[in-house]
């Protein structure tokens, strides 16, 4: 900044702040008395985002200076009235807050340093590079956002040799002088307050004194530095020392210029200097101590996983390539092993994402402590977590490992409180056998992996080639889904509920069927889950409510308006926004009543996102639309949930209603169900009932809606109409079967 003080004038522009910032176009005033030069100039900078002003005579440029605010001021010393040096004398007795690039033709080094005493920002002679200018406004321009980020370091200094000795002592970085010898003959008070050695203590020492032993053969050339064009040292990284140890060592990016004897040609002009000689070294010293820490954990966190301290998939590769690279060598083999936890899922969505993040650390805790030293665990994601063993001696030694993951992931764990008990299934792929790259050995370790949950999950398999048919026969069921959308193959089944009192169907459950082309009818359970995996669930949702709305339209016209038609909610459907919006459309096109409708929901919906789940809960009730939990009792859910959430029907799950056997036998879950229900004025539903002992006992203690086999199977919707109209009037008739 070129303001000398802050003294005042009469008449004088009132001193300004400056007004490049971020919001505002930097002001530049161009001063030439060519016009040719000023309006090539002008033309260069035009467009590039500044406001330009200009002057052709030192006059014109004074009055600009006085009537407006400035940030860059490109100066010609030669005018024909008022001389640069008088220009930049005015800028600097008025206190105006702008910087000056001088541009000259002057030939003598007397008309540079008139300009850099004066303050000038830099000084570039005449005919200059285009790129070179633009660089130096550039430059200048950043220098005054930096400073004015900075509070302005330099503060209106009366001279130019106390804003240097300002700026000096106040860097945040160290500054410093060597002699020819390598001695210190200047450092700044930065010096001081990074490394605790004064300036009195440096002064007249080598600079070896400071340096880290490891870098001394590095600093020997850079504090000797002699060169003085772009080749000169830049950017060297040096651990100087602290006093009190090599443990404070700070660490410090060095950029070093050379001070020779050019400087002599100021004080002898009129000799021709022939031979520069080695006066001594001037450097600055900016620590960046906390920007290698920040870069180290930058690098770190870039290939760990944050949650678990883990290597992540990233670096899981890395390791991997380079384990393979030394079984080819070696001649060795190496295992590549792919787990997952079992069950996870349902801690996560029932517990909390807190608690699941807690039970995935306590899980790779357990799995480190099983490997030995040299082997690699990863976090792949979610709760799949990749393994490498190399140098095995056979595939027992993996057999080994992975009997060790699944023994002590079974151990119960605890989160606060709360006992967990998970499981893993965990695929092996073993090089070169099953595969000599990367790639080869991940996938064929998920596909066996895969293969151990499609086998009920909770334990290990080695890969085996006829795996793979299985994997492309996932493949072809995801396709051949995807084309029974397309092509109508999917079909609702009906599940009639009936009144325990009267026999008659008051209600029924809707359940899936696919009638696939070869394989014939398919129920839901064979492909739902595929569907909820592979991202189905939501268009196959639409379908069902879509399909539901014309089967009833149907009924509805046959007169059997009365029944309540109950439809499983899918979780991933209940999160997506429009779920409700795409249900009252359905709704009002097929001109079906809302209170036909019930949706079934999971505890586990409720406890996942209770709020949200609240809030589109109460977007159905208040359309008219009723709510029951489905498989009441198996989730871990509380009471208060009935109280919070919009419930109108609890279902009794089928695995409690399976343990009854004999009508005058007692099962106290099924009683304390009836008992919450009723005490809440909710109605009641039995799933499962395939005995006539099991209808006598939920009908004798209360329960008085029933659904299972005992009754009818699922049907068509044909028969299910056709059930409708022919339905027995007594109780006790035969179930009807399907």
């Amino acid at each position: 900044m070129m303001n000398a003080h802050n003294a005042m004038f009469p008449g004088d522009p009132a001193p300004f702040s400056p007004t490049l910032d971020t919001d505002s176009q930097p002001r530049l005033l161009l001063v030439d008395d060519e016009p040719r030069l000023l309006s090539s100039l002008y033309e260069l900078l035009k467009g590039r985002g500044y406001q330009l002003t200009t002057a052709s005579s030192g006059a014109e440029a004074l009055a600009h200076l006085s009537r407006l605010r400035f940030d860059l001021v490109l100066l010609d010393l030669r005018l024909p009235d008022i001389g640069g040096h008088e220009i930049m004398d005015f800028i600097n007795e008025k206190g105006i807050d702008a910087d000056v690039i001088v541009m000259s033709g002057e030939v003598g080094i007397d008309a540079a340093i008139g300009a850099l005493k004066r303050g000038a920002y830099d000084y570039l002679r005449k005919p200059y590079a285009r790129e070179e200018l633009l660089h130096t406004v550039t430059k200048a321009l950043k220098g005054r956002r930096l400073a004015i980020d900075n509070e302005r370091m330099a503060n209106q200094l009366e001279n130019s040799e106390k804003m240097y000795r300002y700026l000096v002592d106040s860097s945040p970085d160290i500054i410093y002088t060597l002699n020819h010898e390598g001695r210190f003959t200047f450092v700044n008070d930065r010096a001081y307050q990074l490394l605790g050695y004064s300036r009195d203590e440096l002064l007249g020492k080598h600079y070896s004194v400071l340096v880290h032993e490891e870098d001394l053969e590095r600093a020997r050339y850079v504090f000797n530095e002699r060169r003085v064009d772009e080749r000169a040292s830049r950017n060297v990284e040096l651990r100087l020392k602290c006093r009190g140890g090599n443990s404070q060592d700070r660490t410090f990016n060095t950029t070093l210029m050379t001070i020779s004897l050019n400087a002599i040609g100021m004080h002898v002009p009129d000799q021709e200097v022939k031979k520069l000689e080695f006066f001594g070294t001037y450097g600055v010293a900016r620590d960046i101590t906390d920007r290698k820490r920040a870069e180290e954990v930058i690098s770190y966190q870039a290939y760990h996983d944050i949650l678990t301290d883990l290597p992540n998939r990233i670096l899981f590769k890395d390791r991997l390539g380079l384990a393979v690279i030394q079984a080819k060598r070696k001649k060795t083999e190496l295992a590549v092993m792919f787990i997952d936890l079992d069950r996870f899922k349902l801690v996560n969505d029932t517990l909390g994402h807190v608690k699941g993040d807690e039970l995935l650390q306590q899980a790779a805790t357990r799995l480190k402590d099983c490997l030995r030293k040299g082997d690699t665990l990863a976090r792949q994601g979610g709760d799949e977590f990749t393994i490498v063993l190399p140098e095995l001696r056979d595939r027992d030694d993996a057999r080994m490992v992975a009997d060790k993951f699944l023994e002590t992931l079974q151990q119960p764990f605890d989160l606060d409180g709360h006992e967990v008990h998970i499981s893993a299934s965990i695929g092996i792929a073993i090089y070169p056998t099953d595969g000599e790259s990367i790639d080869e050995l991940l996938r064929h370790a998920d596909i066996a992996m895969y293969q151990v949950k499609a086998l009920g999950k909770n334990g290990h398999s080695f890969y085996h080639t006829s795996m793979l048919d299985v994997s492309h026969q996932k493949i072809a069921l995801e396709q051949a889904l995807r084309r029974a959308l397309e092509q109508d193959e999917l079909e609702m089944y009906y599940q009639p509920q009936i009144d325990a009192l009267t026999g008659r169907i008051v209600g029924a459950e809707a359940l899936m069927r696919w009638n696939h082309p070869t394989r014939g009818v398919l129920s839901a359970g064979e492909f739902l889950p595929f569907a909820e995996e592979n991202g189905l669930m939501l268009p196959i949702s639409d379908w069902m409510i879509g399909a539901l709305c014309r089967d009833m339209l149907q009924w509805n016209n046959a007169g059997t308006d009365h029944v309540r038609l109950s439809l499983n909610l899918s979780p991933q459907y209940l999160d997506r926004g429009d779920f409700f919006e795409k249900m009252r459309n359905a709704l009002v096109r097929y001109n079906i009543a809302p209170g036909q409708i019930e949706v079934e929901i999971t505890e586990n919906i409720c406890i996942r996102n209770p709020q949200y789940a609240i809030e589109q809960l109460n977007k159905l009730c208040q359309l008219g639309v009723s709510v029951a939990i489905d498989d009441f009792g198996t989730g871990y859910s509380s009471l208060s949930y009935l109280h919070r959430f919009p419930i109108h029907t609890v279902k009794i799950d089928q695995s409690f209603v399976k343990e009854i056997y004999e009508e005058g036998g007692h099962y106290p879950v099924i009683l304390a169900i009836i008992s919450i229900a009723r005490g809440l004025g909710l109605n009641l539903i039995a799933e499962g009932v395939e005995t006539e002992e099991q209808a006598r006992y939920l009908r004798a203690n209360g329960c008085m809606t029933m659904q299972g086999y005992l009754y009818y199977r699922p049907i068509p919707l044909g028969e299910f109409m056709k059930s409708l109209r022919t339905q027995p009037t007594l109780f006790g008739l035969r179930a009807i079967q399907a």
